[in-house]
């Protein structure tokens, strides 16, 4: 490749290397950490140990969001360790002089919300968080991934982190996508296309008309799952609809600041003539609402598909791990999920609990009413998306249809605070995870869009939402 053409990870890569030596990882610059209470605490004790201070307070960004309940405030949390975490990462802001949205917050939420909502996330930075799904910020056009709590700690120090460059890996998605069929469908349906290994040791650029034509948030619900492709870190060039959302919010450059900024993302996207170490390609318009049925989210078929059969793989290893999924959720090779019963629905998470996402339940949910052996939680992904919501008049949607409208938090994406799945019973969930136990000791997720969960959450089973629509 000549070398005045770059892909778009090449050039962020390429402008934040601080220092590079042959066979070592890279010293890369870092322009924005986020900080939640989980993989933090530990992070903060190693600074006090050294006598060290947090380099780049200004830099930094912390809010309350796994461990929060999704309760109103004003009743006690009942998980000790949860209560603990949240203490501890109110001191540790106070004391190292970091911005922290709290407990009381109107502007809490989940990180990988609100990062993008106050114009933090910006094109052409670099991004980290203790948190898999950092990708999500890639949807702007930055290099965003999640780091381990020793990184979190190295990046409080010194601003910076020890990587080693990723190849890329370019997701072509062309078309037009049919009614009933959204952006989480496009990335169920990649990731069951190549495995959750597939992306492994890339960093994936959504190309192709199909992204070109998605909003900020259906463009960040397909970043966020990069991770469960094997990626390191998913990305889409920067435009019009990019330089719309990001214009007027709290962080965004003003003024000339502003003219400045967008000269510069303008050049961000990958140069014609460029390559990629890998490619594949995707017709949006073939594509139908995904479901998984296994325990990792590679484990998708189309709604319309029937589970595959373990007998059928060659692959012993891979035949192995689909014959313990179908057991530990009870299913049978052949099966079609349809009409399959479910017990609990959940629409929220930092994949799918934004204003979109929450309008598009409410628009099937308008005028009906869920199951009645069916729990649905629908919890926002930020404190702004609870007030937008209600300002909207989405909440008397849900709640007169029967289901339960919270506060924001990451809720039953980790079975945290009571907000979980009781054991043996099924899921349809929005977020981004169906392991074993994920959300509930012994619960069976079935990973799906907004729609798909709505859908199935009316009739008390999993449901082809085109046939509602």
């Amino acid at each position: 490749m000549a070398s005045n053409q770059q892909t778009l990870f090449e050039k962020i890569w390429k402008s934040h290397i601080v220092s590079e030596e042959p066979d070592c990882p890279a010293i890369v610059y870092i322009d924005l950490h986020l900080v939640h209470e989980v993989t933090s605490p530990q992070a903060f004790t190693g600074l006090r140990k050294r006598g060290i201070k947090v380099r780049r307070p200004d830099l930094t960004l912390a809010t309350m969001d796994h461990s929060i309940p999704t309760t109103p405030l004003s009743i006690p949390i009942a998980d000790d360790q949860a209560a603990q975490q949240l203490d501890h990462l109110a001191k540790n802001c106070k004391d190292f002089d970091i911005q922290l949205y709290g407990m009381d917050s109107p502007r809490r939420g989940i990180v990988h919300v609100i990062g993008p909502e106050l114009g933090r996330t910006q094109p052409g930075m670099t991004i980290v968080c203790g948190d898999s799904h950092t990708s999500t910020h890639g949807a702007f056009g930055a290099l965003a991934f999640g780091i381990g709590t020793s990184e979190v700690e190295h990046v409080l120090a010194s601003q910076c982190l020890l990587q080693y460059q990723p190849k890329t890996f370019e997701v072509n998605v062309n078309g037009q996508m049919e009614l009933g069929v959204s952006a989480k469908d496009i990335i169920l349906s990649l990731i069951s296309t190549i495995g959750i290994g597939g992306g492994t040791g890339h960093v994936f650029e959504y190309t192709g008309t199909a992204i070109k034509s998605l909003n900020m948030e259906e463009r960040m619900t397909i970043c966020n799952m990069s991770i469960e492709g094997g990626a390191r870190a998913g990305m889409i060039a920067p435009d019009d609809t990019t330089f719309e959302y990001l214009a007027g919010r709290e962080y965004s450059p003003k003024g000339k600041e502003w003219d400045k900024s967008l000269e510069r993302w303008r050049k961000l996207p990958t140069d014609e003539g460029a390559t990629y170490d890998q490619s594949i390609n995707i017709d949006a318009s073939s594509l139908e609402p995904m479901i998984t049925f296994g325990t990792n989210p590679g484990m998708g078929v189309k709604i319309t598909d029937r589970i595959p059969d373990p007998a059928k793989l060659t692959d012993l290893h891979a035949r192995q791990n689909l014959e313990n999924s179908l057991e530990y959720m009870q299913l049978k090779p052949g099966q079609s999920l349809i009409n399959q019963p479910i017990d609990v629905v959940f629409v929220g998470s930092c994949t799918n609990g934004r204003i979109s996402d929450l309008r598009l339940a409410a628009n099937l949910l308008k005028d009906r009413h869920i199951a009645e052996d069916v729990r649905m939680l629908v919890v926002p992904g930020s404190q702004e998306i609870k007030s937008q919501a209600e300002s909207e008049g989405l909440h008397n949607i849900f709640t007169n249809a029967g289901a339960e409208w919270r506060e924001a938090g990451c809720s039953m994406c980790i079975a945290m605070n009571g907000d979980e799945v009781e054991s043996g019973q099924y899921a349809v969930s929005t977020s981004n995870r169906n392991f074993e136990g994920r959300q509930g000791k012994g619960a069976r997720t079935f990973l799906a869009s907004p729609l798909t969960a709505a859908a199935s959450a009316l009739n008390g089973k999993i449901t082809d939402v085109r046939k509602i629509l």
